[in-house]
């Protein structure tokens, strides 16, 4: 799949976003290695963290079915700069799908930055560090 493909079906899933509050629609797509896409839009809520992105909404459905291994990501807003993942969505994306995800990002122009996720999320926190021969974890630190 191209990723002009994948970004039309993100534009097309930020239409269902739910956003009365920011009035900030976010549309994400998700592609896995066989070829499947599974779309998701921002929800807010108005207990505020409660809210859910886009991207976590796409690929929480993908796992929901079974799917584990992907290849790209695209993500779409009406900002004029490039609309990038939270910090949570950059959490979650590195855990469920790694860091050489493709992470395809766009603005209102149409025009695309694409960036590996550990680009995103250098140095980060994942399933390796709590993996321990024998030390304790502690936090999020190794101790």
């Amino acid at each position: 799949m191209k990723h002009d493909e994948l970004v039309k079906l993100a534009l097309k899933a930020k239409e269902f976003a739910y956003a009365p509050y920011s009035k900030f629609k976010v549309g994400a797509a998700i592609l896995t290695d066989d070829g499947e896409v599974f779309t998701g839009c921002n929800i807010e809520n108005s207990s505020y963290s409660l809210t859910i992105c886009a991207e976590r909404v796409a690929i929480f459905k993908a796992y929901s079915t079974g799917k584990r291994k992907f290849k790209s990501i695209a993500i779409v807003s009406d900002a004029k700069n490039y609309t990038s993942p939270c910090g949570a969505c950059r959490q979650v994306l590195m855990d469920l799908a790694g860091e050489e995800l493709e992470v395809i990002l766009t603005n209102s122009k149409g025009r695309k930055k694409i960036l590996k996720l550990k680009e995103l999320l250098p140095l980060p926190f994942s399933s390796k560090d709590l993996k321990t021969k024998g030390g304790i974890i502690h936090g999020h630190h190794r101790v």
